[in-house]
C-alpha cells in the first residue's frame, strides 16, 4: 500500500441522476428522484478514488462500512457533485467523509470505510465463503 494522502486530503466525482439512479423496485417506482442506495454506491465510488491511488498491483480495497445521511432529493438529469475527504488512515484502513450537493444544497453526507488487503487474501476469504455455503 502506497500512503500518498493525510486527512483532509479531498477527491471529487459529478454524477448526473439518470433514470437508473431513482427510487424503485420490484414493485414499482417510488419516486422519480435519486435514490438513498444510489447515492451510497456513488458515495462509496468517490470514497474508492483514494485507494486506487494508494493500492499496489497485487492489492485491492474492500469496503467495510457506508453511513449515509440522505438530506433532501436530487431531481432527474440534475448534476450531483461527491466531495470526499480523508478523516483517517490507520494502517490498511481509510476512513473517508463526504458530502454531496446539486448547485450548493447538500444532499446527502456520512462517511465511508475500505480496507486494502492483497488479492491473493481476497480470494481465500471468498473462496472459504463459497466452500462453506
Amino acid at each position: 500500500m502506497i500512503n500518498l494522502f493525510s486527512p483532509g486530503d479531498q477527491k471529487q466525482y459529478q454524477h448526473v441522476v439518470t433514470a437508473s439512479d431513482i427510487a424503485a423496485f420490484k414493485e414499482g417506482m417510488v419516486h422519480p428522484v435519486y435514490a438513498t442506495f444510489a447515492l451510497g454506491r456513488d458515495a462509496e465510488w468517490c470514497c474508492r478514488l483514494f485507494v486506487l491511488e494508494m493500492k499496489e498491483e497485487d492489492e485491492e480495497g474492500v469496503g467495510t462500512f457506508l453511513t449515509i445521511h440522505h438530506h433532501t432529493p436530487a431531481l432527474l438529469g440534475t448534476t450531483v457533485l461527491f466531495t470526499a475527504q480523508v478523516k483517517t488512515i490507520n494502517g490498511n484502513e481509510i476512513i473517508c467523509t463526504y458530502e454531496a450537493k446539486q448547485d450548493g444544497r447538500l444532499i446527502a453526507s456520512g462517511e465511508q470505510g475500505q480496507k486494502i488487503l492483497k488479492k491473493e487474501k481476497l480470494e481465500r476469504i471468498f473462496n472459504q465463503l463459497a466452500q462453506n455455503g
